[in-house]
């Protein structure tokens, strides 16, 4: 009963890039922690949002105004005027969920993708929880490139089981874009600094979290868990397609881009589907009443 009590009074405040395929995971993950008894908010730093409900599986949705990416600033200019806004909302988010929500918030879980979110944490005196949305396979590999035991441009060739523990020999185009080797003034150079610093602080944070289970990739998750401890919670998708635990839960939740209701209802993919098996059972009976 006492940790019951304790749970109801625990606040969670997640964060996600704003980006949809994280946050989807990051929607689900908070939609667990709610049916644990925790009290969750999720805040999104985008203009874009046009489809959810306020509290989706009992989590609160908070929205703040900000212009999503469309590719008229480099990434890095992008990265900086997101940081800057969110550094700037933030603590005045959490004081007035504090004063609001009746539950003050006593952990911050944020993306991996954004790791200086820890030090906001630490600042606010919050408990610092990262969700890493991609699965242990593709975190092994930036890791490695964090800790320089992968060298870019990666050498030709293959890369060994040596230099990626826990994974199979991989061909260098088995590896993310990213890695490959891309001129070091383009994009990719950007992105590549980014995905790797996913794990600038991976050993400080109180958690992390990882997208995947151990038996999808045993190997890879146990030796991630042997740098530091981590949390398998995957996969991070609706419970109506999982294990149902979670009643009415169809949807992901918020959406950055306007529903198409023929996909919503399986409208023209229904048709078409539904004229090409028409088309061949048509073709079929023409060729077999020609052989008659």
């Amino acid at each position: 009963m006492e940790k019951q009590e304790r749970q109801s009074k625990s606040h969670v405040l997640a964060l996600p890039i704003p980006a949809q395929g994280h946050i989807n995971p990051m929607m689900q993950f908070s939609k667990r922690l709610a049916s644990k008894g925790l009290h969750v908010t999720i805040v999104i730093f985008s203009s874009k949002v046009t489809k959810h409900t306020r509290r989706p599986g009992s989590v609160e949705v908070v929205t703040v105004d900000f212009v999503s990416y469309e590719g008229k600033l480099s990434s890095d200019d992008y990265s900086k005027q997101f940081r800057a806004a969110v550094t700037r909302k933030l603590p005045e988010l959490v004081a007035e969920l504090n004063n609001s929500s009746g539950h003050p918030i006593s952990c911050l879980l944020y993306d991996s993708h954004l790791p200086w979110l820890l030090d906001t944490a630490r600042q606010l005196g919050l408990t610092g929880a990262s969700l890493f949305t991609q699965s242990c396979a593709v975190d092994n590999v930036y890791y490695n490139v964090h800790e320089m035991q992968l060298k870019i441009p990666p050498e030709k060739l293959l890369v060994t089981v040596s230099r990626l523990p826990a994974l199979s020999p991989l061909e260098i185009t088995d590896l993310p874009s990213f890695v490959q080797g891309m001129d070091s003034e383009s994009e990719y150079s950007f992105l590549l600094n980014h995905v790797v610093g996913q794990f600038s602080n991976f050993r400080e944070a109180d958690w992390i979290f990882v997208n995947t289970f151990s038996t999808l990739e045993e190997e890879a998750v146990n030796w991630l868990a042997s740098q530091r401890s981590i949390k398998p919670i995957g996969p991070l998708i609706p419970s109506f397609y999982l294990d149902r635990q979670l009643e009415d839960d169809k949807e992901y939740g918020p959406s950055l881009f306007k529903p198409n209701p023929d996909v919503d209802e399986g409208g023209s993919s229904d048709k078409n589907i539904t004229e090409f098996a028409a088309e061949l059972a048509r073709k079929f009976h023409e060729t077999k009443d020609s052989k008659v």
